[in-house]
C-alpha cells in the first residue's frame, strides 16, 4: 500500500511543478518571461513525453483524455496566478506589504492556495482511474520519469534567484 501511494505522489508531482519552475526562473535578472506560446510549447512536451514513457495499450487510452486536459488547465492556471503576482510585485516581494493591507494579503494568499488546490485535486482525480490500470513496469516508467522531472525541478530551484512568491 505505502509503495501503491508513493507511486501515486509521483506521479502526481510529474505533472506538476517542472512547467512552474520554468515560468518562475523568469525572476532571473537578464532572462525574459517566457511567452505564452513558449509555456505551451513546454506543456506540450511534458505532456508528450509522460504519455510516451507510459506506452499506454488501447484500453488505456481512454483515460489520457481527461489526464492531459488537468494538466493543462493547472497549467494554464498556474501561469495565470505568476502573472497576476509578478504584477502585485513589481518593485520586489516587499511591494505589497508597503502599500496594501496585510489582510487582503493573506486573503489572495488563501485564493491562491484554494485555487492550487483545486487544481492539484482534479489532477489527481483525473490520474486516478488510470493508475489502477497501469502494469508494474507501466509504473516503473512512469516513476523514472517523475525522477527525471523531479531533478529539473529541483536543478530550477537551485539556479533560481530571488523570493519564490507563490509558495512563500
Amino acid at each position: 500500500m505505502t509503495r501503491t501511494a508513493a507511486a501515486a505522489a509521483i506521479a502526481v508531482l510529474m505533472t506538476t511543478s517542472s512547467l512552474a519552475f520554468a515560468a518562475e526562473t523568469s525572476s532571473t535578472v537578464g532572462v525574459a518571461p517566457p511567452s505564452a506560446a513558449d509555456l505551451k510549447s513546454l506543456t506540450d512536451m511534458r505532456v508528450g513525453i509522460v504519455k510516451a514513457a507510459l506506452q499506454l495499450t488501447p484500453d488505456q487510452e481512454k483515460y489520457w483524455p481527461a489526464i492531459e486536459d488537468a494538466i493543462r488547465t493547472r497549467a494554464k492556471n498556474r501561469q495565470a496566478r505568476l502573472e497576476r503576482i509578478a504584477e502585485l510585485h513589481e518593485n520586489g516581494p516587499m511591494d505589497g506589504m508597503n502599500e496594501g493591507n496585510p489582510v487582503e494579503l493573506m486573503q489572495r494568499r488563501a485564493d491562491r492556495l484554494i485555487q492550487r488546490g483545486t487544481d492539484l485535486k482534479k489532477l489527481a482525480d483525473a490520474w486516478d482511474p488510470l493508475y489502477k490500470t497501469l502494469s508494474d513496469d507501466q509504473k516503473r516508467r512512469m516513476a523514472f520519469v517523475s525522477f527525471a522531472v523531479m531533478r529539473g525541478v529541483r536543478n530550477a530551484i537551485e539556479q533560481r534567484s530571488g523570493p519564490e512568491y507563490e509558495d512563500e
